[in-house]
């Protein structure tokens, strides 16, 4: 037998995961998200267990996602693979958000779609120099799920809109900056963390973080928040080329090249998460859409064109954006029927 895909095990009083399946970047898989769910519901009301700390084995990264390969092909018949997957990551995202007992996770690298699902719930978490963190999925025909219509409309300012459509790549100095991770600690002081962490619990945190240094957005804050703040994606681009300065021009250049359909459902999807209330909702409308839009076209020709020949020419249909009608936006985020809607674990 193969060691298992993540690990969980009790270390004095701290419940421990780690994602265990280096060779994918800790790609999430149904299986992974099962074992690390009946693992929280375990310890949720097992005394011994104080705080859960979720980190990851080797160098490369937390975690790059969900199984995209999979979802695609599932997405190619019935979506009836893809659909359980999702059902399964969203139920772990809820179950985090909600937990009783603190979490804090380690994104010592690539941490980015589904990674950002299962670390942006905890109450600590702790970037390194070498952590990377972004929500790419507009490039790949498809929209920030995992609680992004929760957690990108409510960064500062316009810097949610801005990371959700262009795909942006961020490292800790802005990461901390803006609040997606609470705190910075050096690659090289984690192994001593983690022994204090196992130790102590989440308190031990404080000792051992530093300031991740000047943040590379910073001088474009103004700019995001004053370009991206519209109610359409045209408008946006409007906006960028209008602006014509070098930084807004880049961003037009790189929005060009995402999906329309995608641009338009990020979009909708942020707006109606800021309204709200409770994360559940958004989980529940997030599944209605990733049902749905892993069987068009443009969720298939993204996979085809970035991960499986890597031509990184997909010809997305429809090709602009006044081609995606309000109509076909309607009908990707309309309810299931009732017995097909996503719900939280009991």
């Amino acid at each position: 037998m193969s060691e298992a895909e993540v690990l969980t095990r009790i270390e004095g009083s701290v419940g421990r995961i780690t994602l265990n399946r280096p060779k994918a970047l800790h790609a999430l898989n149904l299986g992974m998200c099962e074992i690390m769910t009946a693992a929280l519901l375990a310890w949720r009301d097992d005394g011994q267990v104080t705080s859960v700390l979720i980190d990851h084995a080797g160098e490369r990264g937390f975690c790059a996602g969900g199984d995209i390969r999979m979802i695609a092909e599932s997405g190619a018949t019935d979506a009836v693979e893809a659909r359980a997957f999702f059902h399964a990551e969203y139920r772990l995202n809820h179950l985090m958000f909600e937990y009783p007992k603190p979490i804090t996770v380690i994104v010592d690298g690539i941490v980015m779609g589904g990674g950002v699902g299962i670390s942006e719930p905890a109450d600590v978490r702790i970037a390194t120099e070498r952590t990377t963190y972004a929500m790419p999925e507009t490039g790949i025909g498809l929209f920030p799920d995992v609680g992004g219509g929760w957690f990108l409309p409510r960064l500062p300012g316009e810097t949610g809109t801005w990371l959700a459509l262009t795909g942006a790549r961020l490292k800790a100095a802005d990461t901390v900056a803006l609040g997606i991770h609470t705190h910075f600690v050096a690659s090289e002081g984690v192994e001593a963390l983690k022994a204090e962490l196992l130790a102590q619990g989440a308190d031990a945190v404080a000792g051992h973080a530093t300031e991740a240094g000047p943040a590379p957005l910073a001088p474009y804050r103004d700019a995001v928040d004053r370009l991206f703040a519209f109610d359409t994606v045209e408008a946006i681009f409007a906006a960028l080329e209008a602006d014509g300065s070098d930084w807004a021009l880049a961003q037009l250049a790189t929005l060009k090249t995402k999906s329309p359909q995608s641009l338009k459902v990020t979009l909708r999807q942020l707006k109606a998460g800021r309204a709200m209330t409770d994360f559940a909702e958004v989980m529940a409308m997030e599944y209605r859409l990733g049902g749905r839009v892993v069987r068009t076209h443009d969720f298939q020709e993204g996979v085809r064109a970035v991960i499986v020949d890597k031509d990184n020419a997909p010809k997305w249909s429809p090709a602009t954006l006044e081609g995606v009608t309000e109509a076909h936006l309607d009908a990707l985020f309309a309810p299931l029927p009732a017995d097909e809607e996503w719900a939280p674990l009991d």
